[in-house]
């Protein structure tokens, strides 16, 4: 009887175990509506980043400063939070850079790590706070094709079908960190991504966020 018991409690976490999801999830609440995003495990110093910066309410009433229609929507800057309108914006960081963590693709709807241009920025460290949401375009094989052929990768099938059905921006895979997806709130993402702009792609009416961890 009592290997049976042990037996059958054995059973219960086995089972338990597997269906615990190995993920950090957050919410994006900005005045469109929320985004809940999926962080990568793997690009662990990214994820562990952004996990500490939440906890500590560092984005908090900061502001999604660049929109480029078609393209991404970025926040995450500092400087943004008391920000006047016509600062120019995208220098600020917490004072620290992130190694590279690059290899996820740039399918609508991925969470990236900004960063500085590979003339000043050779071994593309990551901006220790912003991040950009990936809304892109269109994507068929012969751009895929392309990319292939200009960064010397080469797309999987599933990657390539994933590419086609969702678009994105297969161009700047290899270049940058991924590290994370939406997965609840591309139609909020898709509402940003069409607002009115000003100089330097700061949207002509600010839109802050609030980012907070989803307790499990």
């Amino acid at each position: 009887m009592k290997h049976a018991i042990l037996l059958s409690l054995l059973a219960f976490v086995l089972v338990t175990s597997c269906n615990r999801d190995p993920y950090t999830y957050a919410v994006i609440t900005t005045g469109y509506g929320d985004i809940t995003i999926k962080l990568y495990n793997s690009t662990p110093e990214h994820r562990d980043n952004f996990i500490k910066l939440v906890k500590e309410e560092f984005y908090d009433y900061t502001l999604f400063h660049r929109v480029v229609p078609d393209f991404i929507v970025q926040g995450g800057d500092p400087k943004s939070r008391n920000a006047h309108p016509l600062d120019l914006l995208g220098e600020g960081d917490p004072g620290y850079l992130l190694e590279p963590e690059i290899g996820a693709l740039h399918v609508r709807g991925a969470v990236g790590a900004a960063r500085k241009s590979d003339d000043i920025n050779p071994t593309r460290k990551s901006n220790g706070s912003q991040f950009y949401l990936v809304w892109g375009a269109g994507v068929d094989d012969a751009t895929l094709d392309t990319w292939e052929q200009r960064k010397g990768i080469k797309y999987s099938e599933a990657q390539r079908k994933l590419y086609k059905e969702k678009g994105g921006l297969p161009y700047l895979d290899m270049d940058y960190t991924v590290f994370g997806e939406i997965v609840d709130g591309l139609d909020i993402l898709e509402k940003m991504d069409k607002v009115s702009t000003s100089r330097n792609d700061r949207p002509t009416d600010d839109i802050r966020m609030k980012i907070r961890l989803i307790e499990k």
